[in-house]
């Protein structure tokens, strides 16, 4: 072979040789590394955890952000695999009430990812306890407010008419100073094949079950909850994205509107939802992007960014210090340095 190459043109043996070091050279180079991705929790829960749109964040504003959250602070997925996660309500007996709105059902989510399901509902969104412990529920798809019996497993239908007229579509729930229920009734979750006979509305449910009309001024009311010491309630609104506080009276009325803050953040994912309060006054509203935190004094302090659009949020856990998320298809906890206000706890 060496001699047949040696008999061979200089001109032809050069490309050749050049031809033998690149294929050499080919073959001893070492593969590529892969590219590394950081670990995840191996819970069963995480591991069918869906795939984040961003990632969890803490971005503070202001310095009081720290006295609520751990700067590492770790956001912890307690279930997935929901149709669309509502109605957060944490029980002492360490479980969770979850609405699957699109599941058309009431659950409870315990905290090794275990789903339990109660009540087979048409859409059902924002729950509450009441001073009795009885879990009160509002289902878009009635058109209702509805309290369970003590199992869960059966409900009333305690109103779903305002003035012989049907209601809209009840949302969110939450129980006032003086012991009534107040929920805000907007056509977020109207059926096309549904007709509005309300203008969306703010009411309060009396011990009787009498329907008291509150104010009808927001465009799209949402969310809503009372500060700890029951002067004020706060109710958001979905088409202005605005924050709204009112005085709230001894005799069950509001007055005096005004706008507490804005959720305004263009190109960000959500709107305006459920919202929470701790015991300092501290404001916990689920919008654009994640949990939006204001102090007693209307101050955005900082957002909690979340891995996915939330829709509600609740306080749990020892102390009331944990936040229960629902956010799309997946329940997450996070440890706060805070503790909850909850009314139905409350010794007023």
């Amino acid at each position: 072979m060496i001699s047949r190459l040696l008999r061979l043109p200089l001109f032809t043996l050069i490309p050749l040789a050049l031809l033998h070091l690149f294929a050499s050279a080919q073959v001893a180079a070492p593969p590529a590394p892969e590219p590394q991705t950081p670990s995840t929790p191996t819970t069963q829960a995480a591991a069918h955890a869906p795939v984040p749109d961003k990632p969890f964040e803490l971005h503070a504003l202001k310095p009081e952000f720290w006295k609520v959250f751990r700067k590492d602070a770790k956001l912890e997925t307690m279930g997935t695999g929901f149709a669309f996660t509502e109605g957060p309500v944490w029980d002492r007996s360490n479980f969770l009430w979850v609405s699957d709105e699109k599941g058309n059902r009431i659950v409870k989510l315990y905290p090794d990812g275990r789903v339990e399901t109660v009540l087979s509902l048409i859409d059902p969104d924002g729950s509450t306890y009441d001073k009795q412990h009885r879990l009160w529920s509002t289902s878009s798809g009635l058109r209702a407010v509805i309290e369970l019996s003590a199992d869960g497993k059966s409900f009333e239908v305690i109103a779903d008419h305002y003035q012989g007229k049907k209601l809209n579509t009840p949302n969110d729930i939450v129980m006032g100073p003086d012991g009534a229920i107040y929920f805000t009734d907007p056509i977020i979750d109207l059926r096309p094949d549904q007709q509005q006979e309300q203008p969306q509305s703010i009411y309060r449910l009396g011990a009787d079950h009498s329907l008291t009309l509150l104010t009808r001024e927001l465009l799209a009311p949402n969310g809503l909850a009372f500060s700890p010491d029951g002067k004020y309630l706060y109710v958001d609104d979905d088409k202005t994205r605005e924050i709204h506080r009112y005085d709230f009276h001894k005799d069950g009325t509001i007055s005096d509107g005004m706008v507490f803050g804005t959720l305004v953040d263009p190109g960000s994912r959500g709107n305006p939802d459920g919202m929470r309060v701790d015991k300092h006054g501290r404001l916990f509203v689920s919008g654009p992007n994640g949990i939006w935190v204001y102090n007693r004094d209307g101050k955005h302090i900082g957002t909690v960014q979340m891995p996915h659009n939330m829709a509600n949020l609740a306080w749990g856990g020892p102390g009331y210090s944990k936040l229960y998320i629902t956010a799309g298809k997946t329940v997450y906890i996070l440890q706060t340095k805070t503790h909850g206000f909850i009314p139905y706890e409350s010794k007023k």
